[in-house]
């Protein structure tokens, strides 16, 4: 299994003849650094003949550069009210590919600082990296001579002190969103719940993150009574069997902060019993991101090992079958903590299957210095129909909202271009999920597609605090317990397509690199 990252080297020199090529990321040649005069003229003397050059990423000859080559990517104007910094990601993954077609092996990456935005070099530099991602299977088939797109990836500087740091943390960053990338975005089988477990004990072994894995299905069913529902009908194939995978890292020095992670790990979703009809089940391999994020977020801590900071995950992978043992609407379940769960809709299995992980972590809470749950998972479709295609949505209990949390999310998610909107949890979403008869306590879900059901991504977040107890850990509690449900179905990339990662670069963001210094 290879899970090393594209190779990076650094220089100073955009004159360094070790590269063949040069992928100018910039808002316009007029604003080049006194370093970097020498990439002025060729593109004043292109502009003068093609009025496209801010609009179209453009390759020119130009001798005494690096295999006298110049790909100009144009990030546009930045500075608009609705401008952000993945203007500058958008334009390396242009001008990276651009340059691949171009023929290019080694480029060197030319990004110079923007002054509004501090770490728009790092941001450039991962989106190239995310354009130069070769998925696992392709890699394990060796389709190609090498596992990488080129043999290495250049980043200018302007100061050697900068070279070393900045290669780094793109390093760490990236290793984090190629682990993520691995697991969430492989085929069913490939990443059926058991090949997911062996993939991250071999990503950790030899390393600070602690590994443990769950698989005898009499202990599923006992500890974790919600997700043995949903693997009921999975269990029977024995490459299917799902897997509770559980990680935990713990930095150096006194613990200040405990982050406690769920992930959603469906390796696939036929929707159950409530069959996903009508061609919409394509695509649902995908459905493992949120799992896929909290192994990638472990990866960075692995590499970055933050002080004073501990991580416990929790890696729900199970596969949502349908068959003669497949669990179906109208049964009663109850959950690990003894909240009767009728069952109204076999494809809302995401919420089954972290709600007892989410219950375990709540137990353990009280342990823990400072702790925040959170709950990760591509859950809804509502999530995009409310928000599009590229935003994380975050939610908080009473705990983490007097907190700022979600705010601090957002924020964070800004710096790297990791993008979040808020959402609240409300009382009609608590209302939505209380039993409709004196058989049950909850209600797992109406059934009709979150898509069309009122606040169809905020209700999910009170099924899991009402399922798991933490009800009971509320603003009105002695011991308030901060929960945020964070909903990645819309950030987590496009199928056809490459997982992004999302939302680990906002959660390194948050939790590593702004306490770094």
């Amino acid at each position: 299994m290879c899970t090393n990252i594209q190779p990076i080297e650094w220089t100073t020199d955009c004159k360094n003849q070790n590269f063949d090529g040069i992928v100018l990321v910039t808002q316009s040649h007029d604003t080049l650094p006194q370093e970097l005069e020498c990439l002025k003229a060729p593109l004043q003397d292109y502009s003068s003949v093609d009025s496209g050059l801010r609009d179209e990423v453009v390759v020119l000859k130009v001798p005494g550069l690096p295999g006298n080559r110049l790909v100009f990517a144009s990030t546009g104007p930045v500075n608009r009210d609705y401008d952000d910094v993945r203007r500058f990601s958008d334009a390396a993954v242009n001008g990276i590919k651009r340059a691949m077609k171009a023929g290019m092996q080694r480029p060197l990456l030319v990004c110079p600082p923007h002054s509004e935005y501090d770490k728009s070099t790092l941001v450039a530099a991962l989106g190239a990296l995310h354009a130069l991602y070769m998925p696992i299977e392709v890699r394990e088939a060796n389709v190609k001579s090498t596992p990488y797109k080129v043999c290495v990836l250049g980043l200018w500087v302007a100061q050697d002190a900068q070279g070393q740091s900045l290669v780094d943390l793109a390093n760490a960053l990236e290793s984090g969103r190629l682990a993520c990338r691995d697991i969430g975005g492989s085929d069913p089988e490939r990443m059926a719940a058991p090949r997911v477990a062996d993939y991250v004990q071999d990503l950790f072994r030899d390393s600070p993150v602690q590994v443990d894995v769950v698989g005898d299905v009499k202990v599923l069913e006992k500890e974790y009574p919600c997700l043995a529902a949903v693997n009921r009908c999975a269990n029977a194939v024995p490459r299917h069997q799902a897997r509770v995978i559980k990680l935990q890292y713990c930095g150096e020095g006194p613990i200040q902060h405990t982050l406690m992670l769920v992930g959603k790990g469906i390796t696939y979703d036929t929707g159950g019993a409530d069959i996903k009809a009508g061609g919409v089940m394509a695509g649902m391999h995908r459905d493992k991101c949120g799992a896929a994020a909290v192994a990638g977020f472990f990866q960075i801590l692995a590499k970055l090992k933050p002080k004073h900071l501990k991580v416990i995950g929790s890696m729900a992978m199970v596969r949502n079958s349908v068959g003669a043992d497949c669990y179906v609407a109208d049964e009663l379940v109850v959950s690990r903590a003894g909240r009767r769960v009728r069952v109204g809709n076999t494809d809302a299995e995401g919420r089954m299957v972290m709600v007892d992980l989410l219950c375990e972590m709540k137990e353990k809470a009280v342990r823990e210095v400072s702790p925040h749950l959170f709950t990760i998972a591509t859950l809804t479709g509502h999530a995009i129909r409310a928000m599009g295609p590229n935003y994380s949505i975050i939610m908080d209990n009473g705990a983490a909202h007097r907190s700022g949390n979600a705010s601090k999310w957002q924020k964070a998610g800004e710096v790297l271009g990791d993008v979040f909107e808020v959402s609240s949890i409300r009382r009609e979403d608590y209302d939505f999920h209380k039993g409709k008869s004196e058989y049950e306590d909850i209600l797992q879900c109406n059934n009709l597609p979150s898509s069309a059901t009122p606040r169809g991504h905020q209700t999910p977040a009170a099924f899991l605090i009402m399922a798991s107890g933490l009800d009971k850990c509320g603003v009105d509690s002695d011991r308030p317990l901060p929960y945020s449900h964070i909903d990645i179905a819309g950030s987590s990339g496009p199928f056809p397509g490459v997982p992004t990662g999302a939302p680990i670069l906002a959660m390194a963001t948050n939790y590593i690199l702004a306490n770094a210094h």
